[in-house]
């Protein structure tokens, strides 16, 4: 009786987003007339080297690291009246903080790899969502309020990072509260993808993934609560890192949860524009002394077990040819290197992704919109009305998010432990079908980059994401250059808890083999 019950909420679901598809989608598409915008060219060579190699070149004091810091506010500045991707910056005390890295190298006694193991990121410059705590920095999580807020004290991911010596430049656009999929907010506005103004960056680190695709950033610190690190990261052709859940700290993030579950779901993760930061940047931000060691270990893909999966939703609409042939290469490729058979994964639960993903996101995490009036009570319907009208001081894309869950709530304890029960037959099946040494292909996105308020026609279309949150799974997109239309395409790897070595490892052998990271169009020639 449930199995018919849930088959006919999948085809009225199904149909309404068909017709919304059907009545929104063409209005949305005029966007196409809408003039674009251009980056402007890069300037700095600097600005094209991976961070691994900046730290590198700090501590042999090849280059000293406020010309690369200046290099950097030198390109925020530039891009951001495009892009429009900073809400607050910190140049001034960056450059002090280069000026006194450069003075320490020109003192020190320590030598390089002493330098490299106690601050391997040594003066070299990130970027920050703004939805976590950089001390004196706007901390708002792009809520609007009568007083702007600061942070009091760095997120602990944040103070890590800063240990390491990296140099926060900024803080970067983020939906309001983190829940959307695009990147927009009535305190700093609508983040634009550089590939294509006209378009999304994605949400909900769209000012991070903005940012770095535009070569405004190195390296920035995400979360990833349902795809938020790499949806933006598919969208503006870069890395992005969900990490298996628990193994960096989720402490001075906001939103934040009280329930237990939260820390499964969210995590901090982190996006680069050159894959070999990955490991770097995982091995400072994470908790555990073993996976630090895994992240230093040399990977060997033919050790190693692969398998795909494309479509794989009954509710979700098929991936494009783009993202089908990019999954396709990186298959042709394992095989013809490594000589043997790439394999469709059977994994029956995965039909059930969809109520599994948004029972268990929306239920069980009560606390983390407290900044909105309306959340847990049925007025939340009438506040949707006035934000579809633009009455609201919300965004639409929150009280979509709370009536969402306001409705859920209603559904029927069994149903809920019915979901519980099948997301854990999903992991056991995951479990059995990768072991330690297996990683699964799968879509991360069933397109590129779509038109700015598309969210509501895709929305069934974002379970690719959700599920690895929900299992509590390290993924990885990976980028694999550009489409036809010059918009950036790629996929996810995933592998069981524990294995984000593995997948850090498929996304170097992506980057080396097939390009990585493409620049976006540029007002002039590139130097």
């Amino acid at each position: 009786m449930q199995d018919t019950i849930y088959q006919m909420i999948q085809k009225l679901l199904k149909f309404f987003v068909f017709m919304l598809h059907c009545i929104v989608t063409p209005i949305l598409k005029l966007q196409y007339f809408k003039k674009r915008k251009q980056i402007p060219a890069i300037k700095n060579r600097l600005l094209l080297i991976s961070a691994t190699e900046i730290a590198r070149q700090i501590r042999k004091k090849e280059i000293s690291s406020e010309e690369v810091v200046r290099a950097y506010v030198e390109r925020c500045t530039d891009v951001n009246p495009v892009i429009n991707a900073i809400v607050e910056s910190r140049f001034s005390a960056a450059i002090q903080e280069a000026q006194e890295v450069d003075k320490l190298l020109a003192s020190t006694t320590k030598t390089e790899k002493e330098l490299a193991c106690e601050t391997p990121l040594l003066g070299v410059p990130i970027t920050v969502k703004e939805s976590f705590a950089v001390e004196g920095m706007s901390y708002m999580a792009g809520v609007k309020k009568k007083f702007p807020q600061k942070a009091t004290k760095n997120a602990v991911v944040v103070s890590i990072l800063r240990k390491a010596g990296a140099i926060v430049l900024l803080v970067s656009n983020t939906p309001e509260l983190c829940l959307n999929w695009e990147t927009s907010n009535k305190v700093t506005g609508t983040t634009r993808n550089p590939y294509d103004t006209n378009k999304t960056p994605g949400g909900s680190s769209g000012g991070e993934a903005a940012l770095i695709s535009s070569a405004a950033s190195i390296a920035g610190i995400a979360s990833d609560v349902a795809g938020s690190a790499r949806l933006p990261a598919m969208f503006c052709g870069i890395f992005g890192h969900r990490p298996t859940s628990g193994l960096i700290s989720i402490e001075g993030h906001k939103p934040y949860s009280s329930d237990e579950s939260f820390a499964l779901y969210c995590t901090p993760g982190t996006m680069v524009r050159y894959a070999e930061d990955l490991s770097l940047m995982m091995k400072i931000m994470c908790q555990s002394e073993e996976m630090r060691k895994k992240f230093e270990q040399k990977v060997c893909l033919k050790d190693m077990k692969f398998f795909y999966l494309e479509n794989c939703y009954p509710v979700s609409d098929s991936i494009s040819k783009d993202v089908k042939q990019a999954m396709k290469k990186l298959r042709t490729h394992i095989e013809t290197t490594y000589g043997f058979k790439v394999e469709k994964a059977q994994l029956p639960a995965m039909k059930f992704a969809l109520d599994m993903t948004a029972l268990l996101l929306l239920i069980n995490l009560d606390d983390i919109n407290d900044d909105i009036k309306c959340a847990g009570s049925s007025r939340c319907l009438f506040e949707e009305l006035k934000a579809i009208c633009g009455m609201s001081q919300n965004m639409l894309s929150t009280i979509t998010y709370i009536v969402m869950k306001w409705v859920y709530h209603k559904v029927p304890e069994s149903y809920q432990r019915k979901m519980s029960a099948k997301k854990d037959e999903l992991k056991k099946q995951l479990e059995e079908l990768l072991g330690d040494n297996g990683v699964l292909i799968f879509p991360t996105f069933i397109s590129s980059a779509y038109y700015f308020n598309e969210t509501y026609t895709n929305v069934l279309n974002f379970m690719h994401l959700t599920v690895a949150n929900v299992l509590g799974i390290p993924a990885t997109h990976c980028t694999m250059g550009l489409n036809k239309r010059g918009l950036p395409v790629g996929f996810q790897v995933m592998a069981n808890a524990g294995n984000d070595h593995l997948t850090i490892a498929v996304a170097k052998e992506i980057d080396e083999t097939f390009g990585g990271w493409q620049p976006p169009p540029m007002t002039e020639l590139q130097v």
